[in-house]
């Protein structure tokens, strides 16, 4: 039913998407999610194009410089944009007014355009821009992580989730860092066009991973990373590599001359967990591994990666990724499909 619904794209007008880029734009959020909707156009076969892509300037000239000094040319100044949207995109930008809500003509611009939005959308730090614009307040939302604290101490009637990879709340869609903004589109051009050229889309850009939303930011290697003590470090890097070997926190402890009591407390200050949940996340973290790259059975994979059985597996799996290993495996391309086809780099962004 999905895919006969989304058939009749060519005789429905292309999605207008409109992406809002200030001076200090970070590119990385403009042009992953770009990238994206540019690849739905390019894979529709024989169809219309399903979107119109539109980069709007948010200061007075057409031609703005973003984070890194790259120069951008706009199709056009924001002030000058006409007409109903899609959706609006809002990237991260260098905007130190954004800590003063309803101040800066920035906020004024964004709640104008996305009134005239059906959905809205921000790209990491262009969370606070929908929250200085009034437009979060009331909802669950999702930043770059570092960025999480800040924006609950900014704006407090914003509901920050500062795991997720991105959050819908009804209309307001807004992801995590950089390369979550690549997630969120892919999201957004399945739930428009269906799976399958979602898919094809990931494929085609080369994206190692389609990660859903309530995916976390953090896998447990990189939550421990930050500890500065070498055995705690060594452990990490050991348990990494053997997810199937006795990880109990009597065996982790005797294996860096620890007591039990000890290393338990040492552990959580380092690592900022307990080791029990550390342990769970590590084991899903491999079987999500296994399910991205591999056809193996279910059966095998819980035995590989150290638990006892496949419904604990899948228990934790689901605990930990908010999914079930066979839906999440459903999002990956299969180990017997064809390689991408060439990809060509000579595409014009701007006017």
């Amino acid at each position: 039913m999905i895919e006969m619904r989304h058939a009749s794209r060519r005789d429905h007008k292309a999605r207008r998407i409109a992406f809002l880029a200030f001076p200090q734009v970070v590119p990385l959020d403009l042009f992953g999610p770009w990238d994206v909707f540019a690849a739905a156009n390019r894979l529709a076969e024989g169809e219309a194009p399903p979107y119109a892509l539109e980069l709007l300037s948010g200061a007075g000239p057409r031609d703005i410089v973003s984070y890194g000094e790259v120069p951008l040319r706009c199709h056009r100044r924001a002030s000058d944009c006409e007409g109903d949207i899609d959706t609006l995109v809002v990237p991260a930008a260098d905007i130190a007014e954004v800590k003063c809500p309803g101040e800066h003509t920035a906020f004024d611009m964004i709640r104008r355009l996305s009134a005239r939005a059906r959905r809205t959308v921000s790209v990491c730090g262009g969370a606070f821009l929908l929250a200085g614009a009034g437009l979060l307040d009331g909802r669950r939302v999702t930043t770059h992580w570092r960025a999480a604290a800040d924006l609950s101490r900014q704006f407090p009637k914003v509901h920050v989730d500062a795991d997720a990879i991105f959050v819908k709340d009804g209309s307001i869609y807004t992801s995590a860092g950089v390369t979550a903004g690549i997630d969120l589109a892919l999201a957004l051009v399945a739930e428009d066009e269906g799976p399958t050229l979602a898919l094809e889309c990931a494929r085609d850009l080369v994206v190692f991973m389609r990660r859903p939303g309530g995916q976390s930011q953090f896998s447990a290697t990189l939550k421990a990373q930050h500890t500065e003590r070498s055995p705690i470090n060594e452990l990490v890097s050991w348990a990494t590599d053997n997810p199937a070997s006795d990880l109990s926190v009597e065996a982790m402890a005797k294996r860096i001359h620890m007591s039990t009591r000890n290393f338990s407390r040492v552990f959580r200050r380092e690592v900022g967990q307990t080791p029990a949940a550390f342990v769970e996340k590590l084991r899903v973290d491999a079987v999500r591994r296994c399910l991205e790259q591999t056809e193996t059975p279910l059966e095998t994979i819980s035995e590989q990666c150290g638990f006892n059985s496949t419904d604990v597996m899948r228990r934790a799996f689901q605990r930990v990724v908010k999914i079930a290993p066979a839906d999440y495996r459903r999002r990956f391309p299969g180990s017997d499909r064809s390689e991408p086809a060439p990809k060509k780099w000579a595409i014009s962004v701007c006017q």
